[in-house]
């Protein structure tokens, strides 16, 4: 298991997950932003975190603002490519 800051972005929003009760997957994308080749085929951005859904469509903004979406309940809302991909974290 990698080690988990808490100032990190991707733990921020696993953190926001797990309080949520939200089941998800957790894949390790490389350091290296130049190896990020598949994640910015999903997002359309080589910065994690990213919310890959069941039916493809991916969730990627600041990863302040995605927690928050995650505690406000409103996770579903981007669900199916609604979200615009947004200002990295």
């Amino acid at each position: 298991m990698w080690v988990k800051i808490q100032a990190h972005p991707c733990w921020r929003v696993q953190s926001a997950l797990d309080e949520a009760g939200v089941e998800y997957e957790l894949v390790k994308e490389p350091l290296s932003r130049g190896k990020r080749d598949d994640l910015e085929k999903l997002s359309g951005q080589r910065q994690c975190p990213v919310i890959e859904f069941e039916d493809g469509s991916a969730y990627r903004e600041e990863s302040k603002a995605m927690a928050e979406t995650i505690k406000a309940g409103k996770l579903d809302e981007k669900r199916g490519g609604a979200a615009q991909a947004g200002p990295a974290s």
